[in-house]
């Protein structure tokens, strides 16, 4: 009776909302949960439907508010120390009594899952019992978590308990015990961050964002950029709502607009504004020429672009925008005009009280945003990324990395690349991270002070950019820095041993692509192998395909929530092209030649493009880079190829090195076990490596040029 009571008044009071049903196989169940607060074990206990006994640590038990919850339920105290504790719990298991037991053993300082202790997962495999993992959300906003002084908390936020599917961890044969409990315990943390991110539930970007600012509070500071203001998620808002009316007035529901603005504020309010009216923003790469600006307009049928009269003063792009057909050009100085005062009235008196309202809502499978392929192997295409694929790569992201509300992130990265707009833009910004946006990634010696100055302790580039960063910077630059990740590239040794050696920072590098929304796999501190570029993200599945005369590894297909939802075409206006795999239908093709060991980390042998042909022979044009980098260390290298009668194709190496020459690289590649055909047949010294705005090698004016080499 006591126990049915306090289950009413716990439901009530935490407005308790349960997703799924609890079912379990077999007679041995063990559940496990994530660990947010001090409240977890009273819900876990009064809202499952069976009487399970709690696994608790010694120590928590003496507690006064422990001992008051244990009164209610069975459970057994265990002394992590002793090496008997786990033979207790397995014995327990065994009898038939389903056990709760939290595999964290802590709460969560984070938020996000912590250590995964590898005895629950022992106890899983030992015992062969099912494992029922159920998901706790809201509770780190309670007062009774252990979450810092800064983050929101609430006396009674609202709990969310998700109910996954019954399942068992199984393991190969073969091992010693150390590896087989290692292995037991990642596969736990696997099961884990799969059932986080399954929990998720359906939203659009703006619901998403409207969800992150009443979870984190109106007054929560969260964004600035180089004007050093910032912006609450109600001044974001209010930004948002004010520029979505103004452009709502040029344009019909369902538009793509363009999107051509530097990495700031106004940048991200116009992309939610748009999506709050119905309008597709479609990021424009404003470091493309001409020709390349005009196809992407074709392809998306883009009718009006919005743009700022400083920036495109500032970036010079006027005779870019001139040369422009069919386009109507909007700035941002001129609509602030247009802001009558019935729009103030609206915006200030309903708009930012019930902003729900006055959104349109969208289904997560549309469209929310067209991004432009870098155009590093030909020409670029439009990619349509949906709600779902957005959320979902957050969602993704967010399962296995332990971003805090106490992190502040810094992104110089443009918002029209992928990697900028999902992991350095939306990502800090749902997730309740501070975020500092800067304009342009080339700022070598600026990025490192903006960094030091503003206390930012997560940092986004590609290698290319993080090298350069790492040769500007003070060795104290950096001292705040929990994160580095690197992706869009292939992150060299060097750059790599140089962070290292010089700040005493690990590079955590990723990798993606574009129609991916865009990560893929990534190296954290749970999961890391140098050389590697991580595991692939929970919620993708993968398939290697093989491809003649390659012997290890495969072509990569991926398919998954985050895969996007088809290309645009210039010689198709506004026909949506659904990806092409041989894998199969909603499978996604990246190229990309990887294999992917018994851990499941993923190491990229290179794309299937840049691969040369000779003599019969498949060289990877990646290893003759990496050749030339061990070669020449102090310079930078690329390489492409040209047709050969003789042998098929011939291998051409770009270099700033000056004095590089043939029998170096052949001395080398036979030290290092290269191939001959591997040695470049050509090399040419460049003043620079062409680069995409992207920070890219810019492959097509490398293949251009190779073609033009007698």
């Amino acid at each position: 009776m006591i126990k049915a009571i306090l289950r009413f008044l716990v439901r009530m009071a935490f407005r308790i909302r349960v997703v799924g049903q609890f079912t379990t196989e077999g007679d041995r169940t063990l559940i496990i949960a994530n660990h947010q607060s001090f409240l977890d074990g009273l819900i876990v206990g009064l809202m499952l439907p069976i009487a399970p006994v709690f696994v608790v640590n010694t120590e928590i038990a003496k507690r006064p508010f422990a001992r008051l919850f244990l009164s209610l339920a069975d459970y057994l105290a265990v002394d992590p120390a002793n090496p008997m504790a786990i033979k207790q719990i397995i014995r327990l298991v065994e009898s038939g009594r389903p056990v709760v037991i939290f595999p964290e053993g802590r709460i969560t300082t984070t938020g996000s899952l912590m250590k995964i202790y590898e005895g629950s997962a022992f106890v899983a495999v030992k015992t062969g019992a099912t494992v029922v993992p159920i998901i706790i959300e809201g509770a780190i906003f309670s007062a009774l978590s252990r979450m810092p002084q800064h983050h929101p908390h609430r006396w009674f936020p609202k709990i969310t308990l998700t109910y996954c599917s019954p399942t068992r961890i199984e393991l190969p044969e073969g091992g010693t015990s150390h590896q087989r409990r290692t292995r037991s315990g990642e596969a736990m943390r696997s099961l884990m961050q799969r059932c986080i991110f399954e929990s998720r539930r359906p939203n659009d970007i703006f619901g998403a964002f409207l969800d992150a600012a009443s979870a984190y509070g109106m007054s929560r500071a969260i964004i600035e950029d180089t004007k050093q203001i910032e912006y609450t998620y109600r001044q974001l808002l209010t930004m948002s709502l004010g520029l979505g009316r103004l452009v709502s007035r040029h344009s019909v529901s369902d538009e793509a607009i363009g999107v051509l603005m530097p990495t700031a504020v106004p940048t991200l309010a116009l992309i939610l504004g748009l999506s709050t009216m119905g309008r597709i923003p479609a990021m424009l790469n404003f470091t493309a020429g001409a020709d390349g600006l005009q196809s992407a307009c074709d392809a998306a049928k883009i009718q009006t672009i919005i743009t700022s009269t400083a920036f495109v003063e500032q970036a010079k792009l006027t005779s870019k925008l001139e040369a422009l057909r069919n386009v109507n050009i909007l700035y941002l100085e001129e609509m602030k005009h247009e802001m009558t005062l019935s729009d103030k009235v609206w915006l200030m008196g309903y708009a930012i009280r019930f902003p729900r309202s006055v959104c349109i809502q969208k289904d997560p499978k549309e469209a929310a945003v067209i991004l432009f392929t870098s155009g590093s192997e030909g020409k670029p295409k439009g990619v349509v990324l949906s709600h779902e694929a957005l959320l979902a790569n957050i969602y993704q992201i967010r399962s296995i990395v332990d971003f805090s509300t106490e992190d502040k992130m810094l992104n110089a990265l443009p918002i029209f690349h992928s990697f900028g707009l999902t992991a350095g833009t939306l990502l800090p910004v749902l997730s309740g991270m501070r975020l500092f946006l800067y304009p342009s990634p080339l700022h070598y010696r600026v990025i490192p002070e903006i960094t030091y100055d503003r206390s930012c302790t997560i940092l986004l580039g590609t290698g290319t950019f993080l090298s350069n960063y790492g040769r500007q910077a003070h060795p104290y630059d950096f001292y705040r820095l929990r994160y580095v990740i690197a992706g869009a590239e292939k992150l060299s040794e060097s750059v790599r041993d140089a962070w290292f050696e010089k700040f005493g920072i690990r590079i955590f590098e990723g990798y993606g692509a574009t129609e991916t929304a865009p990560v893929i796999a990534v190296n954290t501190p749970m999961g890391y192998k140098s050389g590697t570029v991580g595991q692939i993200l929970p919620g993708i599945e993968h398939k290697l395909i093989s491809v003649p005369g390659i012997d290890e590894g495969g072509i990569l297909h991926v398919k998954g929530p985050n895969v996007m939802s088809g290309y645009l075409r210039s010689e198709r206006p506004g026909f949506l092209e659904a990806p092409v795999s041989d894998a199969g239908e909603g499978w996604y093709d990246t190229g990309d030649i990887v294999t992917i060991d018994d851990s499941g980390f993923v190491r990229i042998a290179g794309r299937v493009k840049r691969f040369a042909k000779i003599a019969g022979e498949m060289v990877s044009l990646e290893s003759v880079e990496k050749l030339a980098l061990i070669t020449s260390p102090g310079f930078v290298h690329a390489v492409s190829s040209k047709s050969d009668p003789s042998r098929g194709e011939m291998i051409v190496l770009f270099t700033t090195d000056k004095e590089l020459g043939r029998d170096a690289l052949q001395q080398n590649a036979r030290a290092q076990g290269y191939p001959e055909i591997a040695v470049p047949r050509k090399i040419v010294v460049v003043d620079a490596i062409p680069l995409l705005g992207t920070g890219k090698t810019d492959y097509v004016t490398l293949k251009t040029m190779a073609g033009e080499i007698a």
